[in-house]
């Protein structure tokens, strides 16, 4: 594949082009000039200004007597500086710049002999500095070159970035270096700003809109935490076997693991391994913040992430909704990936004319746009006018036992009766989906007949099950799965639906120490039998409350209500909608202590799924179809879903 340049063959014209553009913004005709509609390359990127910043957080994390400062480095054009205009700024901040790297090809700052940044990560600086904006790449306290403590999702991390914005809109300090230096102002800025990120940067964004810091326009949070509880843990059930802890540690500058013991000792103790909320928690929580925030919010999101699951957008994106929070969201097949590396010239297009928009106020009709990007089938995408879309409704169904091979059904009527299964933690819940169509010991699953017309699932789910254990402790899973052929991304493999090619396609403006190119991508596919598309856990003995998860009496009945992933999802004619219930669901929960029988009362458990068309949409694709199960495949090849998550929200 040749090398795909875009928007960069300005350079052999530049200095004419910043002659024109120039007497276009200063001369009085400009008045009467239409409005812009696009940001153009117009300014230098070899020639652009590269500085570095230590900004005065106002905490002392790390209790050596005197503030933290965070580093915040800069590239911003040097030609709007000397027009006596001012820019906007796109900023990322994270933990990642010296440990880890951003990005498919986990690139790293550098620096040169003087302390100035060299190459700054991802494609940000060089396609959005020549199109007139400043992009900041702050490092978290505790990281890179910055002050202070890891604290994982709480008061220190989001200060690192807050005060940044704050010292762009002039209301905090910076500083030359990192102890002492010359205060510094950013007279450059408007101090309208952006935040941007995936994983753990995209959660800094939600904390920080989640203050409603003044002069923060619009995040871009890309498949990013909304809440660290949900990370770790699902209503009790642990998704892994470390904490936030271990994480403060994988992060952590040098100076930060000789002096931060007692922040990590703080991040242990406040997060239990019983699943109990507690205080940490509360703090780490931005979802009961949605109604401060006064950005933006554009949501991208793998409906296959398995590392940072898709709860996470689902109640945020509720809760933002409820606040009336200007929104936009895309929604992939992939797993924990970037949409520069499943959709990338739409993606460029798609963030630059939404930058503009928010941050230069250009009227480029992004706005009317549908709302909603989702991705239906591999690199097949349809849109939606609005999400979850009109006309959808929360219906009801219930499961009810079944007449052949002991399968139940899955229909609108409520039904008697008890299905008993034994957790068996090592399978998982494609073992279980392999085997729908016969009853097996170690689940309880309940199937429509195949529909008779297509049936879309879009927003989160809840299924409530009343259960009977047989020993003290008994966890969980509840999935929906899409029973029938389809081709997939494979979201299971290492690189979570894409492949990595050797071509490079740039995007923006390239110096020696900082390339505009990257390695292109394509989806990688499985043919499956069946898809798992939506999940959820819980522990039953936190049926009361999160608060305090409790022991269960053998033989007493319990119910509780499981969150279920978001997603949108068509079954297609001809396949068949079908509900899990079983116990551990190997790679994605640990199991509980001991190896409980559960017995569930089908009167007293149901599912919650957010239909479109409500439940008239269901009783029209179940209407005529056949009530005796579909033939077993006689090839299952459904995609396994290993633990992706690595302990980590991963670069």
């Amino acid at each position: 594949m040749p090398t795909r340049t875009r928007l960069t063959i300005w350079r052999t014209l530049a200095a004419a082009a910043v002659a024109t553009l120039t007497a276009l913004f200063l001369t009085p005709a400009a008045a009467h000039a239409a409005p812009p509609r696009e940001s153009r390359p117009v300014y230098s990127y070899a020639d652009a200004v590269r500085e570095s910043v230590w900004v005065d957080t106002g905490l002392d994390g790390d209790g050596d007597g005197r503030t933290d400062r965070v580093a915040a480095d800069i590239v911003r054009p040097a030609e709007p500086a000397r027009q006596g205009r001012k820019v906007p700024v796109i900023m990322d901040a994270s933990p990642y710049y010296s440990c880890c790297g951003r990005g498919n090809e986990s690139q790293l700052k550098t620096y040169d002999a003087d302390g100035h940044v060299v190459q700054m990560p991802l494609f940000y600086d060089n396609y959005f500095v020549p199109r007139g904006y400043a992009f900041v790449g702050v490092d978290l306290m505790g990281t890179n070159r910055s002050d202070g403590c890891v604290d994982v999702g709480g008061r220190s991390d989001i200060q690192s970035a807050k005060a940044v914005v704050d010292w762009l809109n002039g209301r905090a300090e910076a500083y030359t270096s990192r102890t002492g230096g010359t205060p510094v102002k950013a007279g450059w800025t408007d101090g309208r700003t952006g935040m941007i990120g995936k994983s753990w940067d995209g959660t800094i964004a939600n904390g920080v809109a989640a203050t409603g810091v003044k002069g923060l326009k619009t995040i871009v949070p890309i498949s990013a935490i909304s809440s660290w509880y949900d990370y770790y843990f699902a209503q009790g059930a642990p998704l892994y076997d470390g904490g936030p802890d271990e994480l403060a540690g994988y992060v952590e500058s040098d100076d930060a693991q000789a002096h931060c013991a007692a922040v990590r000792k703080k991040l242990a103790d406040g997060s239990p391994s019983s699943g109990d909320w507690t205080p940490l928690w509360t703090e780490r929580d931005y979802v009961k913040d949605a109604a401060r925030v006064r950005a933006s919010v554009f949501v991208v999101h793998g409906m296959q992430d398995l590392n940072v699951r898709t709860k996470h957008f689902g109640q945020w994106w509720d809760a933002l909704a409820r606040h009336g929070v200007e929104r936009k969201i895309w929604l992939s097949q992939t797993g924990h990936v970037d949409p520069f590396d499943y959709r990338r010239g739409a993606w460029v297009d798609t963030l630059h004319r939404w930058f503009d928009h928010e941050l230069l106020g250009y009227d480029n009709g992004i706005d009317r746009e549908p709302m909603a990007d989702v991705e239906r089938h591999p690199d097949q995408w349809v849109t939606s006018r609005a999400w979850p879309p009109h006309g959808t409704r929360a219906t009801t169904l219930h499961p009810a036992p079944g007449t052949q091979a002991g399968v139940g059904t899955l229909g609108t009527r409520r039904a008697g009766g008890t299905e008993t299964f034994t957790d068996d933690p090592k399978l998982s819940e494609t073992d279980w989906a392999a085997h729908l169509t016969t009853s097996t010991p170690e689940k309880a699953g309940f199937l429509t007949a195949p529909l008779t017309r297509d049936l879309r699932l879009s927003g989160s789910s809840q299924v409530t099950v009343t259960a009977t254990a047989t020993t003290t402790s008994a966890h969980l899973t509840a999935v929906l799965v899409d029973l029938g052929p389809d081709t997939i991304r494979d979201y299971a493999d290492n690189a979570e639906g894409i492949t990595t090619l050797t071509d490079r396609t740039c995007w923006g403006e390239s110096t020696a120490g900082d390339s505009a190119c990257f390695k292109e991508t394509e989806a990688r596919t499985a043919d499956v039998d069946y898809t798992v598309f939506s999940r959820g856990w819980a522990d039953l003995g936190h049926h009361a409350s999160l608060g305090k998860g409790v022991p269960l009496t053998p033989g007493t009945a319990y119910t509780i209500t499981l969150d279920l992933a978001a997603t949108d999802h068509v079954v297609p004619q001809g396949h068949r909608l079908a509900l899990i219930v079983a116990g551990t669901d190997k790679d994605l929960i640990d199991p509980p202590s001991t190896k409980p029988t559960l017995t569930v009362s089908l009167s007293g458990t149901s599912a919650k799924l957010p239909l479109v068309g409500g439940a008239p949409a269901f009783t029209r694709a179940t209407t005529g179809s056949s009530s005796s199960p579909a033939p077993r495949p006689t090839t299952l090849n459904g995609v396994r879903t290993p633990h992706t998550a690595q302990h980590i929200p991963t670069p």
